[in-house]
């Protein structure tokens, strides 16, 4: 069974955010056709490292099971195929800069015109309206507008450039992908469809859920390592002897006994989060020094399997591939080459019963599909010469 079988999408997106969110569609079965140029091609088709194809595994992961159609979007023909696939794929992914769709002649207003049920999500740094509109931007940027950078550093030290793209993926990926299976649903009701406008700094913004309200409500604004998730408290990560890591999480007073206990400071065990600053540094210094004093190997022996006290590794992420929790949720597929090999990715976190993804093939050559989708709606192989002539189909 795949879920979203019958979902038409059209992905007119480079970089991250949409090509993610509609890679998550085509893992459920919907059709994804990926509209893209030669003349604007994307950063992530051609950042290393490549396979032996000199094809991005970037590339091939973000746009897998996903038809590639080659046109160029600045012209009249080109504009008209959209028109005509937007008839059956109503559903549409772009993460322009606000007025680029419309200057091309396929925004919402005049493609609804085509289909009154398109749903058309707008990914964007900062949203289609407001002074910042047109700005560009990148994930450090928008999560430093958003007020989630200030508060999440150590003091006296700059913001860390993270591992992942936190606005990118949960900010505009996540964001868009809601947006559009909740106005899938309204169009079921009612046959409307709807524009979803992503803004990914309105998105991580949005994040502030902890300590954004309690600015908003006591007027006290967050503080770097003051707060208790930030590092204000024992919930924080601990270098051992050899300067690997370990992340300790165990606020409730049943997970922090278990940790004093291991730790050998039982006589501490009655500290908490709610003690005074002064109290909670000096438990903090205690777990600090009580980590120091073994290896990484010594504390996976102590904080194994059947340690239930919210102590984990910081695990490199080839050592997270091998963890047996990630092997056993199948995070890590193998997705058919077109020679018949396949390429190791990591697989979909959305579990459904009775549902199993589908990895047709890695990212698709560019233009690979596009004789095959212009056939399927009525074009002959020699008005498919005639516009690749003519430039249409780059």
């Amino acid at each position: 069974m795949t879920i979203l079988n019958g979902l038409k999408v059209l992905d007119f997106c480079s970089l991250l955010p949409g090509p993610l969110a509609s890679m998550m569609f085509a893992d459920l079965g919907a059709d994804v056709i990926h509209v893209e140029s030669e003349r604007r091609v994307d950063l992530m088709r051609i950042m290393p490292p490549y396979d032996e194809d000199k094809e991005s595994y970037f590339h091939q992961h973000l746009n897998r099971s996903k038809k590639s159609l080659q046109l160029n979007l600045k012209s009249a023909e080109s504009i008209e195929i959209i028109k005509k696939l937007i008839q059956d794929y109503d559903i549409v992914i772009e993460g322009f800069r606000p007025g680029v769709m419309k200057r091309l002649g396929i925004d919402y207003e005049t493609l609804r015109e085509f289909n009154p049920r398109l749903i058309y999500c707008a990914i964007t740094g900062y949203g289609q309206t407001g002074p910042y509109a047109t700005r560009p931007g990148h994930d450090n940027n928008y999560l430093s507008i958003g007020g989630v950078l200030n508060h999440s550093r150590l003091k006296d030290k700059k913001p860390v450039a993270m591992g992942i793209q936190i606005a990118d993926i949960a900010g505009g990926t996540m964001h868009a992908a809601v947006g559009i299976l909740a106005a899938a649903f309204h169009r079921e009701k009612t046959g409307e469809g709807k524009f979803i406008d992503v803004s990914m700094t309105d998105a991580v913004f949005s994040m502030n859920a902890l300590y954004g309200t309690q600015y908003l409500g006591s007027g006290r604004p967050p503080q770097p390592e003051e707060e208790i998730l930030n590092g204000g408290t024992f919930y924080d990560y601990y270098r051992t002897k050899d300067g690997r890591y370990f992340s300790v999480g165990s606020l409730e007073p049943q997970f922090r006994k278990l940790l004093c206990e291991a730790l050998g400071i039982p006589e501490l065990i009655d500290s908490t989060f709610n003690d005074s600053y002064y109290t909670q540094q000096r438990f903090k210094e205690a777990v600090t020094d009580a980590f120091c004093s073994k290896t990484f190997d010594q504390w996976l022996e102590i904080f194994n399997e059947d340690f239930h006290g919210c102590v984990e590794p910081v695990l490199t992420f080839d050592e997270a591939c091998e963890h047996p929790q990630i092997k056993e949720r199948n995070m890590l597929v193998d997705v058919q080459k077109p020679d018949g090999s396949s390429q190791r990715q990591i697989g979909t976190a959305l579990k459904i019963s009775g549902v199993e993804p589908t990895y047709k093939h890695v990212g698709a050559k560019m233009g690979e599909h596009t004789e095959e989708i212009l056939a399927a709606y009525g074009y002959s192989k020699e008005q498919i010469e005639q516009l690749t002539k003519a430039g249409v189909l780059q």
